[in-house]
């Protein structure tokens, strides 16, 4: 049995440098599946190396589709000889975003079986909203044993509208409706840049799709698909995060490879703190650093474009950091203050009433053992890691691989202290408790 592994992060070191921002995961975790739909082979460019990846790549290999790696970051996907419409169990329950093979295979084939999504434990992950879209498209919808089994012959377009703005959901729908006969109209959809790429991405391939980026998407189904050589955007909350962690070693730090728009609201929350950031869309790049002291604030996180709640665990790490206090309210994600816990072992001052965190910013933080509970709190462990003084060992980082692309060796890159060590299994023990805890 191969041992579980940690990083070790030796704080107080100042980022500086230049760091490349990789393709965004949220992005490619549809693109591949929505491969499954086009009539030829096509060629995806940009794909992050991350375990999400890996998995989805598997699953499309269970499938059926013949995938080649033409490069680091550049996958061909032939889906012409696709015989299977089940998805795997032990594939699909590692990744949340599992579901959007639903939307994929139910578009292709009318037929789809796939498990209920694992992934990050962010609460009950309802697919109420995703299996409504399906149903308007005609779809008949059934949930036995943790597999959600999904036929329609043939799907036809609907208005659609969602109870509430919901990204996963509003993905599946496109995916599902692309080769559907005549017009679907999606009301209250998402506006992420994730979504306006999958739509790009299909659309590159002859898909009808307008409004992507807007509360409502007018999709006109289309018998075939051409294959295309298409590029996943960049990362938008990894670029937040190497954001945040210039800041918070109070470093400087070039961000390349990025969609400054995208940013907007990051920055935005940024300039409130303290933090000096210089956009460049001309070459796509942004500079953060800090030049003076950190300063409370109040965030919200708001679906796009507002401040993403993948962002929020990150910038709460920050306003640790910062003097006064600051006030952060989630209006997105359940249990999303899961890492509170966390950053008290590491000496923070955090409390939470339901939505809403309180937080004394002390200006520093102590390095401690901590565990990764899920992707962006493991991300915010690694920032609460760098600006520390000591040493803090994060555990449970196959969260944190889920989803950044060589973590370890970018911020080494820009000066960081980390390294990827195996604990053995003998010497693993419980965590003592967080400061405040029972």
């Amino acid at each position: 049995m191969k041992a579980p592994a940690r990083f070790v992060v030796r704080g107080g070191r100042r980022l500086t440098g230049e760091v490349e921002i990789s393709g965004a995961k949220n992005a490619v975790v549809a693109i591949l599946p929505a491969a499954l739909l086009c009539d030829e082979p096509c060629v995806i460019e940009n794909v992050p190396d991350i375990s999400d990846v890996t998995i989805s790549v598997q699953i499309l290999r269970e499938l059926g589709a013949v995938v080649e790696q033409l490069g680091p970051h550049t996958y061909r996907i032939d889906p012409r000889p696709v015989n299977c419409t089940c998805v795997p169990y032990e594939s699909a329950r590692k990744m949340r975003a599992s579901y959007y093979f639903m939307g994929a295979l139910l578009g292709r084939c009318g037929l789809a079986r796939v498990s209920m999504p694992g992934g990050c434990p962010l609460g009950g992950r309802p697919i109420d909203q995703h299996l409504k879209a399906f149903r308007k498209l005609g779809a008949e919808c059934k949930i036995e044993r943790g597999m959600v089994d999904l036929q329609a012959k043939p799907l036809k377009g609907n208005q659609i509208f969602f109870d509430v703005v919901t990204v996963g959901a509003t993905m599946n729908a496109i995916l599902a409706a692309v080769k559907a006969e005549g017009l679907t109209v999606i009301g209250n959809a998402a506006k992420e840049p994730h979504i306006v790429d999958l739509a790009s991405f299909l659309n590159s391939m002859g898909a009808d799709i307008i409004g992507a980026g807007t509360d409502t998407i007018k999709i006109r189904g289309v018998k075939f698909l051409r294959g295309t050589s298409y590029p996943v955007i960049p990362d938008q909350i990894e670029a937040g995060t190497y954001m945040v962690a210039a800041a918070a070693t109070k470093g400087d730090v070039l961000i390349k490879n990025v969609t400054v728009k995208h940013l907007d609201s990051i920055i935005s929350v940024l300039e409130k703190i303290g933090v000096n950031v210089e956009a460049d869309e001309e070459h796509d790049q942004v500079r953060v650093y800090v030049d003076g002291p950190l300063v409370k604030a109040s965030v919200r996180t708001r679906p796009h474009p507002g401040f993403p709640t993948d962002m929020q665990p990150q910038i709460s790490t920050l306003l640790c950091l910062a003097a006064g206090t600051s006030m952060v309210k989630e209006e997105v994600s359940e249990q999303r203050f899961q890492y509170v816990d966390e950053l008290r072992r590491m000496g923070a001052d955090i409390q939470v009433d339901g939505k809403v965190a309180v937080i004394e910013g002390k200006g520093v933080l102590t390095g401690a053992p901590v565990k990764a509970c899920d992707l962006r709190a493991g991300a915010a462990l690694m920032i609460a890691g760098l600006a520390a003084g000591g040493v803090t060992y994060i555990e449970d980082i196959h969260h944190i691989e889920r989803g950044y692309a060589d973590m370890v060796g970018k911020l080494t890159a820009l000066g960081a202290c980390i390294s990827k060590e195996a604990i053995p299994v003998e010497n693993a023990q419980t965590l003592p408790p967080a400061v405040g805890e029972v």
